[in-house]
């Protein structure tokens, strides 16, 4: 049982949360796993176009009013109340989830007011839940991956960092980026630790700045982890359409077929979370 957090070292946009749509779909397909995926951002919309098509103009006429949507108890806010309520067991999670392979993939969508620094209705702070929601979430998945955004507040992502078994620090592919990671590392030992996994989301391998490259410049010994821009898996993140896409690449892809280079690096990145993961826990 491990927690694997994804975040973005620059405020920029590196296709972090797309980077976790396909490794945990790869991993729920390929591998005998049961993997949560906690959304910490307010761009939860993001993984909801990736796996399910939203029926809209549907309202609830129950105790919040015409005016309140279905979802209010959905995700993280629903889960909070019963963390307030000491109610909480790790089996209660999956109560609160979205699921994409019955025993295999499910998500915890995040809240808006958590990032925003609001409290809910009733007075949550929710921000402040997620550090407890991933430790009873180790208890009950095999895998709790975390998309960890910059802006749920100092203390809560130390918290979270701190907690987790593998860092998958995302980078964008310019030089700049690069550049301020290669800074971070000289101040912060965990960035030189086995316990740090680098992934370039949105990879072009045609980019003076591939793959290679980069591992050079920053001394990896070897290449670093990438989920390159693929038409097709941009397409299917639009449209509900992640799960099939990647069971379809499944049956019928061939090393001959352009989307073969996005699917063999998505199963490099995949395989290697998995082995330091193993790794790591033979040394504990």
């Amino acid at each position: 049982m491990s927690v694997v957090t994804f975040w973005n070292s620059s405020k920029q946009q590196a296709g972090q949360t797309m980077s976790i749509a396909a490794i945990a779909t790869y991993m729920a397909i390929e591998h005998n796993y049961k993997i949560l995926v906690i959304s910490t951002t307010d761009r939860e919309d993001s993984f909801r176009r990736c796996f399910w098509e939203e029926k809209k103009g549907k309202k609830n006429l129950g105790i919040f009013g015409p005016n309140a949507s279905l979802e209010i108890e959905n995700g993280v806010e629903g889960l909070a109340r019963v963390i307030r309520s000491n109610k909480i067991t790790p089996e209660v999670i999956t109560n609160y989830t979205k699921v994409v392979f019955k025993d295999r993939l499910e998500f915890l969508l995040g809240s808006e007011s958590a990032i925003k620094g609001e409290n809910t209705s009733d007075n949550i702070d929710v921000k402040s839940v997620y550090p407890d929601i991933i430790t009873m979430a180790n208890q009950y998945y095999d895998i709790v991956l975390v998309d960890l955004d910059e802006n749920i507040g100092e203390e809560t992502k130390k918290t979270i960092l701190h907690q987790s078994d593998i860092v998958v620090v995302n980078i964008g592919q310019r030089l700049r980026d690069v550049e301020k990671f290669y800074e971070l590392r000289q101040k912060k030992s965990m960035y030189k630790s086995k316990k740090t996994i680098l992934i370039i989301g949105r990879y072009d391998r045609f980019s003076k700045y591939n793959a290679k490259n980069i591992s050079r410049y920053l001394g990896e010994k070897n290449k670093i982890q990438t989920i390159p821009y693929n038409t097709l898996f941009f397409e299917a993140s639009e449209e509900a359409g992640v799960p099939d896409l990647f069971l379809r690449f499944r049956k019928t892809l061939d090393s001959e077929d352009r989307n073969a280079f996005f699917i063999e690096e998505v199963k490099r990145a995949t395989e290697n979370i998995i082995y330091r993961l193993q790794d790591l826990q033979m040394k504990v």
